[in-house]
């Protein structure tokens, strides 16, 4: 009897949406790697993406779809010659990268769940912001949009819109991320 109540807070640790939450951050920031390498490092999917796949880190967790949903497609402009990389984070959520060998761009979307929480954790760690620069930041009608500039090459911008607080509506794409590479003319 008295080995019960600690083999019940195991086995409801093990459950916990703590685990979940490290997976949704692992895929978020996967995604975002994924994106940097992307237009960063076109040598590492120029010739096939075996190193694009192996510099992620996300091991079979992310995979290449021939399609996704159209609320996973990047804007109009921005449709050209793209390639979709789903990023199964837990059995209900994930995301989706969007990448363009045509085009210095990629978007990243992300539902299912409320990843408020896990999103937050990831542009808030120290490794983020070791890559990232928080240029402008604002809130509107409960959505947080802010647009970060990459310190190792200053020409890429990315604008990040999620919930501003945990809890909100799950009806709706739950990160929206759409970065640029601006090639000087």
């Amino acid at each position: 009897m008295r080995y019960l109540l600690p083999a019940a807070l195991v086995c409801a640790s093990v459950s916990s949406p703590i685990y979940a939450d490290a997976n949704l951050e692992r895929g978020f920031d996967g995604a975002l790697r994924g994106c940097e390498e992307w237009l960063l490092n076109p040598a590492s999917w120029a010739d096939g993406t075996g190193l694009f796949v192996e510099a992620v880190g996300l091991g079979a967790q992310m995979g290449l779809v021939d399609r996704v949903e159209e609320v996973n497609f990047p804007p109009p402009q921005l449709r050209r010659a793209n390639h979709y990389w789903r990023i199964n984070s837990s059995p209900d959520a994930g995301y989706v990268l969007v990448v363009s060998d045509q085009l210095p761009m990629c978007h990243i979307t992300g539902g299912g769940v409320d990843l408020q929480p896990s999103v937050q954790s990831v542009l808030s760690s120290t490794d983020f912001e070791n890559r990232w620069q928080s240029e402008t930041s604002t809130v509107k009608d409960g959505i947080a949009t802010t647009v970060f500039r990459n310190r190792e090459e200053p020409a890429l911008t990315i604008t990040i819109s999620r919930a501003d607080k945990s809890g909100e509506r799950l009806d709706r794409v739950q990160v929206l991320a759409t970065a640029i590479f601006e090639i000087a003319s």
